[in-house]
């Protein structure tokens, strides 16, 4: 865990993380979101479709970036305030999701970071681009 004030971020500070997309991930995601379309949870269904298999959530891809932003870059502390979500190419269960955060912009006078965030699968396709402005700490969070 991380807590980068906004007077020692850097444009072009960045952290990247991993994750396979599961199962189980896309059940939870619809548990939580609501959302059952059955291109989501139904093979069958989804087979049928121009996806030719299930795909995940739009919203589970982007909420990758969550755990980045929120514990590493700029880390406890920070605050959401705008973001923004280009959805490139699916995301198929078992893809690996490798999301980047980078400092883009730094706006000090109004304590706002803008963030670039890209989201590629394992064969380095870009599933996914966009952009985050968030409230970095004004000074370190510990715990």
């Amino acid at each position: 865990m991380n807590s980068v004030p906004i007077d020692e971020l850097k444009v072009g500070d960045a952290v990247e993380s991993r994750k396979t997309i599961a199962e189980s991930d896309v059940y939870l995601f619809a548990g939580v979101s609501g959302d059952f379309n059955p291109m989501h949870v139904d093979a069958e269904f989804a087979k049928k479709t121009p996806f030719g298999a299930r795909v995940a959530h739009g919203p589970l891809t982007f909420s990758l970036c969550a755990g980045l932003l929120g514990m590493e870059l700029p880390g406890l502390g920070t605050v959401a305030v705008s973001n923004q979500v280009n959805y490139l190419h699916p995301v198929y269960i078992g893809d690996t999701i490798a999301v980047r955060v980078e400092v883009e912009a730094l706006d000090p006078a109004r304590n706002r970071a803008t963030m670039a965030v890209t989201w590629r699968n394992q064969d380095g396709e870009h599933v996914a681009e966009g952009k985050m402005v968030v409230k970095p700490p004004r000074e370190p969070v510990t715990l």
